[in-house]
């Protein structure tokens, strides 16, 4: 609405300016035998931009190209990658550029020279006000010079000046007026608009990428030296911070094979995005090519015209050949860059594809590599399975003791898997060093975490023993008394006993912690194999007799006639406990009384050997024997003078 306010209004002033503005073009424009086209551009602004963003798009790459440099020859090949690029980018902008002028003198061409609000029919009707107000500053300015020499002359002048200053005042109103009209109509200019936003939007892109910047390659930045310029584009400055370690164990060897394929998965990436960009360039550059033949033919239909044309004729020969030129030469600013692109973007494929070749080659050395440690690896544990099952059959062909089997098939286990545990560790480590500095880290952390667990697992050992316990032998651990029924690496069960009366399990299981062994307030009391004796004993106070050696006679005689029962079997046991422990008893075996005193009164100490199985009965047997033998000594006599009742 605005726009066409400011069209009447401007339509108006030509009518008062008395004319129409003639076109004055500053610069060539095609016109309609140069191009056969209104279109002169090769490129509209949206794929200008867009051509650009794959550009830049496809340059970021070598980000991803740099983290998958890690041999000498890629350094290489990303710095060959780089300088490419760079020459890349820098045509890519030079292509925009050149459209971008296109663009700008096609939206100037596009002006209609007799519309009032053009350009330049603004710019005529400014010229022609600058010119009428300067004839009426002149003629001011002559008035009053001829004012001067005249009397009569001075009042007709002095009566047209402020005519003439009215007149100068109009038409500097309507210069004003022309002046803010032209601005508004040239920021209202579509086309005018966009080759300018266009412009912009090259010149804000190519800030953000180094390789599109006005400076040539050789020129040092700012600020720095063309020492360090040089060391920044440098192969060795592209090199990665970290250096690779010498990949000898499995789990590097396997990480080395990911790696190597994510590479050349990389590479392939990269190879099709420059393949796409590649062919959006070889796309582009058709139509340029077929606007510089038309050119080429309109120029040679020209050059015939003009060898019969008139001096007329020349005149307007001349002005089209300029105009074909200039086109000619924009347009070749577009073309020339396309055909390095492809160039340029051929030889970036071929340096990838040298890339992807060395890569697959350390790809299948790599695999190769992986595949001969882990038939290494493979064979060392078959060698141990079949050693561990060879130590297996032996043991059950030659060990028929069942505790001595249990025992040597359980250090099979341990040696096995210890060895197993050992070599695949080894394998998988990078270093030797490595893994023993892991090893003894972990090691001391489990021996702190677990050391009560190690301690039982160490006691375990010392229980198994030559003179250690066995499933069902009878020890006594503290006050308890009871039946081994397992032996575990870490603690032990025993089926508690009744001491108190018959012998004979109470149903109750007890466990105890392997690390007993190693208390010294545990008290592990274990019965000889083989042996079921124990010892008793009971004190009792004899009565006031005459002959207490008779009486000591007849206690032996009662005590030794209930023991001779089991007589034979405790002479077995005892012979036993001498072959076990190389030890010779004080006694056969017999039972013992001895006689003292004790607050003057004479007591007995009774010690009778016993079978464990029949400990209950014997001791209720030999309790009425001596009972029996202290009433009949009591019976008839008379009490002592001073003796209790």
């Amino acid at each position: 609405m605005h726009r066409r306010c400011v069209i009447a209004l401007l339509a108006a002033l030509t009518l008062c300016t008395g004319g129409a503005p003639a076109a004055d073009s500053p610069e060539p424009t095609a016109s309609a035998g140069a191009g056969q086209d209104s279109r002169v551009s090769v490129l509209t602004a949206e794929e200008v931009i867009q051509i650009l963003d794959d550009t830049v798009d496809w340059y970021r790459t070598l980000g991803t190209q740099q983290q998958n440099a890690t041999q000498p020859s890629d350094l290489l090949i990303l710095f060959a990658n780089r300088q490419t690029a760079d020459k890349v980018v820098a045509l890519a902008f030079e292509i925009a550029r050149a459209n971008a002028e296109l663009l700008s003198s096609e939206a100037n061409a596009g002006q209609s020279d007799s519309a009032p609000s053009s350009p330049q029919a603004l710019s005529q009707q400014q010229n022609q006000l600058d010119t009428q107000r300067q004839a009426i500053q002149d003629e001011i300015n002559a008035d009053r010079q001829r004012g001067a020499s005249s009397g009569k002359a001075k009042q007709d002048i002095e009566a047209k000046l402020p005519e003439l200053q009215g007149e100068l005042a109009m038409v500097q109103a309507r210069k004003n007026l022309l002046d803010t009209m032209a601005e508004f109509v040239n920021e209202s200019n579509p086309k005018g608009a966009g080759a300018n936003a266009l412009k912009a939007h090259i010149d804000a892109i190519a800030a953000t990428i180094p390789a599109a910047s006005a400076n040539p390659p050789s020129a040092s930045p700012p600020g720095g030296s063309p020492s360090a310029a040089s060391a920044a584009t440098s192969p060795m400055a592209l090199a990665p911070s970290t250096t690779v370690p010498a990949r000898s164990g499995i789990w590097e060897l396997g990480s080395n094979v990911l790696k190597l394929r994510g590479k050349i998965q990389t590479i392939e990436a990269v190879d099709q995005h420059t393949a796409a960009l590649a062919a959006t360039f070889e796309k582009i550059s058709a139509p340029p090519l077929k606007i510089l033949k038309t050119y080429t033919a309109r120029s040679d239909a020209l050059a015939s015209q003009a060898d019969n044309a008139g001096s007329t004729v020349l005149k307007g020969l001349r002005s089209e050949f300029d105009t074909l030129a200039w086109l000619f030469k924009e347009t070749s600013a577009i073309l020339i860059p396309l055909t390095k692109e492809q160039v340029l973007l051929q030889q970036y494929r071929h340096n990838l594809a040298n890339w992807r070749d060395a890569t697959e080659r350390q790809y299948r050395d790599a695999w190769a590599a992986l595949g001969v440690r882990l038939g290494v690896l493979a064979g060392m544990l078959a060698v141990i399975f079949v050693l561990a099952e060879v130590w297996r059959r032996a043991v059950l062909r030659y060990a028929h003791e069942a505790r001595r089997r249990y025992q040597l098939l359980l250090i099979r286990k341990i040696v096995m898997w210890t060895a197993v545990i050992a070599i695949v560790g080894l394998s998988f480590a990078t270093e030797i060093s490595s893994f023993a500095t892991f090893a003894g880290l972990l090691t001391a952390g489990v021996a702190v975490a677990m050391q009560s667990v190690l301690v039982s697992v160490v006691g375990y050992f010392f229980l198994i023993g030559k003179y250690g316990i066995r499933v069902g032998d009878r020890i006594q651990i503290g006050a308890v008394v009871g039946e081994v029924i397992d032996i575990g690496l870490v603690r032990m069960h025993l089926m508690e006993l009744n001491t108190q009366g018959p012998l004979g399990p109470t149903g109750r299981v007890v466990a105890f912690a392997n690390l007993i062994v190693f208390q010294a307030s545990g008290g592990l009391f274990k019965q000889i194999p083989g042996v079921n004796l124990s010892w008793h004993e009971m004190t009792l106070s004899l009565p006031a007799v005459d002959d207490y050696a008779a009486l000591k006679e007849k206690l032996l005689a009662a005590v030794g006639s209930v023991a001779s029962e089991y007589r034979e079997e405790i002479v077995r046991q005892t012979k036993e406990i001498e072959r076990t422990t190389a030890t010779v008893p004080a006694n056969d075996a017999a039972p013992q009384v001895q006689m003292h005193l004790a607050d003057g009164h004479m007591q007995a100490l009774i010690r009778y050997p016993v079978h464990l199985k029949h400990a209950a009965e014997i001791d209720e047997r030999v309790s009425a024997a001596v009972l029996k033998v202290i009433a009949a000594a009591t019976a008839g006599l008379r009490p002592l003078p001073g003796s209790p009742p």
